[in-house]
Parts: C-alpha cells; sequence; structure tokens
C-alpha cells in the first residue's frame, strides 16, 4: 500500500496510542437529503461550513441510514437493525425503542464519558423510554417526531409548542425557551460542552436537530435568501432551515478551535433519510426520496473529522448508520457488552486507511409503517437488500416481484434487470427470507395499548398548569 493512502506517520501513532481519548460530537439533521448539501452539487442552497466540513472529513460516499427518522435514530443507538428493538414505524407506540436495547451512550458512560443530548430523541416519550433512562447525563429534547406534533398515544410534544420560543423538557422538568429552536439546541449543547471540557472526562455530544423537518419554519432572513431562486414558498423556507444549521455548525466549529480542543474531538455530520422538500431542485442523480426503498430514501451524507487523525478523503465501501454504534465505541476504547450481537461494524479501518479491507455484505431496508396487526402480510412491501453493486427493491408485489438495479451502470435505478440475473435475485431473496425471520421476535410494539393521555402532555400540565 502506498503511504499517501495511510494517515500521517505521527498521526497514526497517535492514533493507535489512543492520545486523549476524544470528544464526540455527533450532528444529526432531520430529513436533510444527500443532495441538500452545496459540496454535493445542489446549485442553490448555501451550506459553506458543511461544505468545508467535507473538505477536512472523511466522506463516505456510499453511506446509508433508513428511510425514516424513528428507524434510523434506533439503529444509530444500538448498532442494529431497527426491527430488532421494536421500532416499525415513527407512531403509534411503534416509535418505541426496546428497553432491553443496549445504548452507545450506555456504552460510553460505561467507559466514562459525560453523554448529552439536545434535540430530537424520538424513541419513546413515555419515562421509561426517555434518554435519561438510556445513558444520557444530559437532557435537552423535545417530544414526539417534531415540536408540537401530537398522535394517539404516547407520542406528543408539549402543548402549543411551536418553532420559536419551544418549552424544551431539561433533565425531566420543562423550560420555556427563547429563539429559535435550531438556535436554542445548539447555544444549550455549547453551553454544556463549555462545561465539560473543563474536566478531564470526555464528552458524547449528540446534536439531533427537528430542522429541516417541517412544518417548514425558520427566521425570516433565511427564507428571503431563497425566495427568488426556489420554485416554491416551501422549498425556500427549507432551504433557508438547513442554512441556519449551517452557520450554528460553522459557529461551532469555531468554538472547539477556539477553546484548543478540535484536535481533540471527532465531529461527524449525517441526516437521518434521504430527502424532502428539496429533491425537485437537486436529488444528486438518484431515485426516489424519504419514504421510499430506493437510492434516494436512504444514501445520506458521512462525514467524520478528526483534525490531525483523519485523512480527508473519499471512501466507496458500502456502509450504514449501523456502523456507528461500533465505530464511536472503539474510537472511544469502550468495552461493548459481551453477548451483544451488532449488525453493524466498525468503520476504524476505513477511517485510517480509505481503502482498507472491507468485505462484501448485505443491507436490509423495509419501510415498515404497515397497518398495525399487519406485519407479515407486509414483508415484501417497500423492501430492498443492497450489496455492493446491485440494489433489489420491492414495491409490494410479493416474493417474485422483485426490481434489480445495476449502480455502477445504473446510478439512477432506471433499468431493472432482474429478468437477466435470476440466480441473483433468488440467492439474495433467500437471504431476505433468513433475515425476516430473524427480526419478526423484536417486533414487541405492534399492539401495545396507547395510553389515554400522552406523557408529555400530562407532565406539562403537572409542571406548567397548561392544558
Amino acid at each position: 500500500m502506498r503511504r499517501r493512502e495511510w494517515l500521517g506517520a505521527a498521526a497514526a501513532a497517535a492514533f493507535a496510542r489512543g492520545r486523549r481519548r476524544p470528544n464526540i460530537v455527533f450532528l444529526l439533521t432531520d430529513d436533510q437529503g444527500y443532495g441538500d448539501l452545496g459540496r454535493h452539487g445542489n446549485p442553490v442552497i448555501q451550506t459553506p461550513n458543511l461544505d468545508r466540513l467535507h473538505g477536512e472529513s472523511v466522506r463516505f460516499t456510499d453511506f446509508h441510514a433508513s428511510p425514516t427518522c424513528a428507524p434510523t435514530r434506533t439503529a444509530l443507538m444500538t448498532g442494529r437493525h431497527e426491527f430488532r428493538s421494536g421500532v416499525t414505524h415513527t407512531i403509534y407506540e411503534r416509535e418505541r425503542m426496546s428497553l432491553r436495547a443496549t445504548t452507545i451512550a450506555q456504552v460510553l458512560k460505561s467507559a466514562g464519558y459525560a453523554t448529552g443530548i439536545f434535540g430530537k430523541w424520538h424513541l419513546g416519550d413515555a419515562e421509561p423510554y426517555q434518554p435519561g433512562r438510556r445513558g444520557f447525563d444530559e437532557v435537552f429534547i423535545h417530544g414526539c417526531g417534531g415540536i408540537g406534533q401530537k398522535y394517539p398515544g404516547t407520542c406528543s410534544d408539549a402543548p402549543g409548542n411551536t418553532y420559536f420560543n419551544p418549552a424544551i423538557l431539561h433533565n425531566g422538568r420543562f423550560e420555556k425557551t427563547d429563539g429559535y429552536c435550531t438556535d436554542v439546541f445548539f447555544r444549550q449543547a455549547t453551553q454544556w460542552m463549555d462545561e465539560r471540557r473543563r474536566s478531564q472526562a470526555p464528552f458524547f455530544a449528540y446534536i439531533a436537530t427537528n430542522a429541516p423537518h417541517e412544518p417548514l419554519e425558520c427566521p425570516r432572513e433565511y427564507i428571503d435568501r431563497y425566495r427568488n431562486v426556489t420554485p416554491n414558498e416551501m422549498t425556500a423556507r427549507f432551504f433557508g432551515m438547513i442554512t441556519n444549521i449551517d452557520d450554528n455548525a460553522g459557529r461551532l466549529l469555531e468554538r472547539l478551535k477556539a477553546w484548543g480542543i478540535e484536535r481533540d474531538t471527532v465531529f461527524v455530520f449525517m441526516t437521518d433519510n434521504g430527502g424532502t422538500a428539496g429533491v425537485k431542485v437537486f436529488n444528486a442523480g438518484m431515485r426516489g426520496m424519504k419514504n421510499t426503498p430506493y437510492q434516494g430514501g436512504t444514501r445520506v451524507p458521512a462525514f467524520f473529522r478528526w483534525p490531525g487523525v483523519f485523512r480527508p478523503g473519499d471512501v466507496s465501501a458500502l456502509t450504514a448508520h449501523l456502523d456507528v454504534f461500533p465505530t464511536f465505541a472503539e474510537l472511544a476504547g469502550a468495552r461493548i457488552p459481551a453477548g451483544l450481537e451488532l449488525d453493524g461494524r466498525s468503520l476504524v479501518p476505513l477511517l485510517r486507511n480509505h481503502r482498507a479491507a472491507w468485505a462484501d455484505r448485505l443491507l436490509f431496508t423495509h419501510i415498515g409503517r404497515w397497518p398495525t396487526g399487519k406485519a407479515a402480510e407486509s414483508k415484501y412491501a417497500r423492501c430492498r437488500v443492497r450489496g455492493p453493486r446491485h440494489s433489489m427493491v420491492n414495491m409490494d408485489r410479493g416474493r417474485h416481484g422483485w426490481e434489480l438495479y445495476d449502480l455502477q451502470a445504473d446510478p439512477g435505478e432506471s433499468t431493472d434487470i432482474a429478468a437477466r440475473m435470476p440466480e441473483l435475485v433468488e440467492t439474495w431473496n433467500s437471504a431476505y427470507d433468513r433475515w425476516w425471520d430473524s427480526v419478526t421476535p423484536g417486533f414487541e410494539n405492534e399492539e401495545a395499548e396507547p395510553p389515554k393521555v400522552a406523557p408529555y402532555v400530562e407532565l406539562h400540565r403537572r409542571q406548567l398548569g397548561a392544558n
């Protein structure tokens, strides 16, 4: 292997020694697609700070999440497919991550990390499911899947919440905040990191913005930037929300530098599923969007930055959100509990050497979201098997209804070649059957009975006396 393909000798030695165990800052945005970045070719959007982060990072160019938000967050937290932890939807109690699941926050905390979450949790609003019970020391979050949302059952935010001045649950108590939600979450996270950096313990800061998820709201000055260059008002608002995130990310990166800890900090940027309101402007040539099993529904940005240790560059290996758990554990020198079987694998070899050996793998995607009690009938409903070169998609046409695409020759998934490669289709079909059988025992929330009053609504009423 040529020397230039490796880390510099000094950085590699520091990495091997563990140096000071790195802080980990994980920025996850909501409903921002792969194409919603200037550096990825979007001709309209303004993301100078995330573009700069791209240039300073290891970029995983074939990185995949689940097609919707709560499933992705479960896989990130557990290193296992979301179905194994009971998450088969984003609402109706089926967004609740199993209490038997082990989270990366618990693993990092056991290794001496301070752990904080700021923004969106969306893995259960009832008390036993809350992040303070799942390994996070500091909890500053909204409820439900989005600020102000409410659904039948436990999934509900504080009544009357909006993206401006929201009531946020801070370590078990609601606090009325001042400002736009994304600014509020970054401000709180930055304050907490400032406090933590003064101690000797490393920290894990999980900043999970609800933006740019709808409703599409942000300060007027951000919308005005796009009003005359986007096809409609909603796209202008969507891009404005992303530019606001970009500004906040830039300020945070500057704080890490000013504090003198940027070389002691791994900064990771991802999004939680494929694109939404911006795909008609630019979708990087992909088919599909959020809530589809095509490339546009699951391919997301994934940037890993550690100045002086990770050499910036592209990694083309097939990778996924499942890999974040074991990667963070290895970077932190944390022990994964014995007997915990992960679906993901550590990205550290690829972070050290962009062309490191990476065994072929199959990734399994399923939209979920079937009607209550219809799991068995929905086995082939909007699902996918993905290998290093090919993608096999089923849009609810039964066991023999698979489409097959050669992504090397046809990255836009326009020509179905299943009839030309029946042996591959059958082999992967059998692999899918085995995978489905392995995850169905985890469907613990399918018949869950919701409470009469949502936990956030009841807690808000008790603490603030509001309806």
